[in-house]
């Protein structure tokens, strides 16, 4: 009986967790036009937009996002009669997209990274974003860069070197190496 009742909960886990990894893609790719455009209009790297889009409501599944369109986790005024919420309201998906870059723009804590970071270094500005006040939570940033890359939304931004940076610094050659006669290597090859 407990192994039937473990097996059930162990299946039912993974359906849910293979679901939410599909509802995130599918998020991703519904979002991701958007999040591009305003990549190139306001110099901010769209795997930012999706990293931040996707934690804050949960890839378009939590309450605030079916109810209130709000992607972002903004506060404020909304005329729900659907949830009691301290959250804002938008007509629209965009709308909250949109909401969200005027925010940044407009908040001096925030609007200095479009010129320090441009739309390429997505970890310096979730740091940055985090630094500003945006997310109360120590461990905001390192959660949306955790899903920059699981997702590789990087891929999506204006900068073609994103993905040897997730790889880290490369350890410098320290030895020299000789060339190789050409006589040498016609020996190897004939072996």
């Amino acid at each position: 009986m407990v192994k039937k009742f473990l097996f059930v909960l162990l299946s039912v886990g993974l359906l849910h967790f293979g679901a939410s990894a599909q509802t995130t893609r599918n998020y991703i790719e519904e979002n991701l036009p958007l999040a591009q455009r305003l990549m190139r209009e306001n110099n901010i790297p769209a795997s930012i937009i999706l990293g931040i889009a996707i934690h804050e409501s949960a890839a378009g599944t939590s309450k605030i996002a079916r109810y209130l369109n709000n992607h972002f986790g903004v506060k404020g005024q909304n005329d729900s009669k659907q949830i009691r919420s301290s959250y804002k309201g938008y007509n629209s998906v965009e709308d909250s997209y949109h909401h969200f870059i005027d925010f940044l723009q407009s908040r001096t804590t925030f609007s200095n990274l479009f010129a320090k970071y441009g739309g390429s270094d997505y970890a310096s500005w979730a740091k940055g974003i985090q630094r500003g006040g945006y997310a109360h939570s120590k461990l905001w940033s390192s959660q949306v860069i955790a899903l920059i890359k699981k997702y590789e939304l990087f891929k999506y931004d204006n900068d073609p070197n994103a993905a040897m940076r997730m790889l880290g610094p490369v350890a410098p050659i320290t030895k020299k190496l000789k060339p190789t006669p050409v006589s040498k290597v016609k020996l190897i090859n004939e072996k």
